[in-house]
């Protein structure tokens, strides 16, 4: 199978720049279809990389997408719903009409992104609908379509809505009423996310495979908070609380008009977003270190501080 074009689905997103600028590395033709040229106007940049106007949920325009290109990567995904039904729309309807365009414009690669714990049987609707997508996905593996699912755990990386959110909200209160602070999770670095996906694209022992994507080290979400506020030299108190309290927390902001967290979140934050096993040897990496990266993007850093929290976190 030698794949030359690739149309990248989600490409002008957080995770999806990062694909793309490993897809233009390698050599690969690029198709990014967007909805807001704003965000994707950057990417243009890249001389191997076209972008077109699309409504990708339409499944008469991922047809005429998908027709000339060799491989399709899916990293459309969201963690909130704007109206009930989106969970449905965008993480089961849009991966069947994914699959039904790659059979009908004889695409023969696909590379799917689901999210660690996710499970049609799933707490929150969240991880249902993804798994529910993801077992379409992988259901269409065969001769004709080679399919790959990926399954990272919490990403981290410049522009990211996870550490960047906790760095927003730190800096405006002293005291931090943190919902769910022993959830579990194992955060990987974008960089290494994209590279895996730029690395199974034409390696056959990945096809029909599901990989978990973590990085090195398992925290909870109280010290990720408490990593944070070491960073960024701020001293605040983190309050931690009840399963109760969080579960209310998260249902009254779950209404604001501006999700930062919502019921949905709070059922999912009760699954361990933690790998079973360590990153995959196949895509020759070693996975990066929070400590090593985030400090680059959530300046400033108050170095003794800082070293204080790093030096109690390797004990």
């Amino acid at each position: 199978m030698e794949i030359k074009k690739v149309c990248v689905l989600g490409g002008s997103g957080f995770v999806g720049r990062h694909v793309v600028s490993r897809l233009h590395e390698r050599g690969y033709s690029v198709l990014v279809p967007y909805r807001n040229y704003d965000r994707a106007k950057l990417l243009s940049v890249m001389p191997s990389v076209s972008l077109v106007p699309a409504d990708i949920h339409d499944p008469e325009a991922l047809k005429r997408m998908f027709q000339g290109m060799d491989a399709v990567i899916n990293l459309v995904g969201i963690l909130h719903e704007r109206r009930r039904g989106d969970f449905q729309r965008v993480h089961v309807e849009l991966p069947r009409k994914v699959v039904a365009a790659c059979r009908a414009a004889g695409v023969k690669r696909l590379l799917h992104m689901s999210a660690i714990g996710v499970s049609p049987d799933g707490l929150s609707r969240y991880q249902r609908s993804k798994g529910e997508g993801e077992a379409i996905a992988l259901a269409a593996h065969g001769e004709r379509l080679a399919v790959t699912a990926f399954r990272p755990s919490v990403i981290f990386g410049p522009e990211d809505s996870f550490l960047n959110l906790f760095a927003s909200l730190l800096h405006w209160t002293p005291v931090f009423p943190l919902g769910s602070p022993n959830a579990r999770m194992q955060p990987v670095y974008v960089g290494d996310v994209a590279q895996a996906f730029a690395a199974s694209l034409n390696n056959p022992a990945t096809f029909g495979q599901r990989y978990e994507l973590c990085g090195p080290k398992v925290y909870t979400l109280q010290q990720l908070v408490e990593f944070v506020a070491a960073v960024k030299g701020l001293k605040r108190r983190i309050i931690p609380l009840s399963d109760d309290m969080s579960s209310l927390q998260a249902s009254l902001l779950g209404l604001l008009p501006v999700k930062m967290l919502t019921h949905d979140n709070y059922l999912t934050l009760k699954t361990d977003a933690v790998c079973n096993c360590p990153f995959p040897e196949l895509f020759g990496i070693q996975p990066a270190a929070l400590e090593a990266e985030a400090p680059q993007y959530l300046t400033p850093i108050a170095p003794p501080r800082f070293k204080r929290f790093i030096d109690e976190t390797r004990h």
